[in-house]
């Protein structure tokens, strides 16, 4: 018997692909992480809470403070209504007695006009209050004489502080002076006119401040202005008595023995 024919299997040359062979795709490269700026890392849980702790006791001292300031508020408007209920304050009448001018001269020169002047006003200061005293501060006076463009200044002066009992009445002469006071060219002859037929009207601001006096203590200090007048020389020597007009002023809380 023949032997079959050997056959010899020929080895691949390194390198060599088989075209028949499926190809292989090849795998896909696993994602790059990004990098995360450190703004976005999650905070820590602890510094949250301790936040948060922070803001609950912000709003409870805020709470607390609010609820003392209504509290106060209630307070004080709780005893400034008893107060004016049991002592039932009154403010102080003022009232123009009489006015006086020892010495009003009108000088005309080749420089100007000028005036000389004495007066001496009485002023009268009632306490209206059955239970309070009151006390005021250093009264500044300014008296005046004329009306519109003609109103001019006739001098100031001082009355030193004092104090007044319940029901009480305190008349205050006001003595005043100026010399060589210059006046418009026009205004002196008329205010000169008007001091001889006694029809120049007649005015004094007084400035001051004045406080309440309850058993001894000192409570409360309010300025106030007080207008005298608007009256004429005949009037006031005719007997007329005119009440002053008074006007509050700012507050000014001072509590002392």
């Amino acid at each position: 018997m023949t032997e079959p024919p050997v056959q010899t299997v020929l080895q691949k040359p390194p390198g060599y692909r088989d075209p028949d062979a499926p190809v292989q795709k090849p795998l896909p490269k696993p994602p790059q992480r990004q990098s995360i700026p450190p703004s976005m890392y999650p905070k820590n849980k602890n510094k949250n809470n301790k936040k948060k702790t922070r803001r609950s006791c912000c709003r409870t001292c805020c709470c607390c403070f609010c609820i003392f300031i209504l509290v106060l508020i209630l307070l004080i408007s709780a005893a400034g209504a008893i107060f004016y209920l049991w002592f039932d304050p009154k403010i102080p009448v003022f009232h123009f007695r009489s006015f006086q001018v020892p010495q009003f001269n009108v000088t005309i020169k080749s420089d100007g006009t000028y005036l000389d002047t004495k007066t001496v006003a009485r002023v009268e200061v009632k306490n209206p209050n059955q239970k309070l005293g009151l006390y005021y501060g250093d009264m500044h006076v300014v008296v005046k004489v004329g009306e519109g463009e003609d109103e001019t200044e006739l001098g100031r002066s001082t009355v030193l502080a004092f104090s007044q009992g319940k029901r009480n009445v305190t008349s205050l002469n006001v003595e005043t002076e100026g010399k060589k006071l210059q006046v418009a060219d026009g205004v002196g002859p008329r205010l000169k006119s008007g001091f001889k037929n006694r029809g120049l009207a007649v005015k004094v601001d007084v400035r001051t401040r004045v406080g309440v006096k309850v058993e001894g203590w000192k409570i409360g200090m309010v300025g106030v202005n007080v207008r005298c007048g608007d009256t004429s020389l005949k009037g006031l020597q005719g007997g007329e008595m005119p009440k002053c007009a008074i006007n509050l002023l700012k507050w000014c809380l001072v509590i002392h023995h």
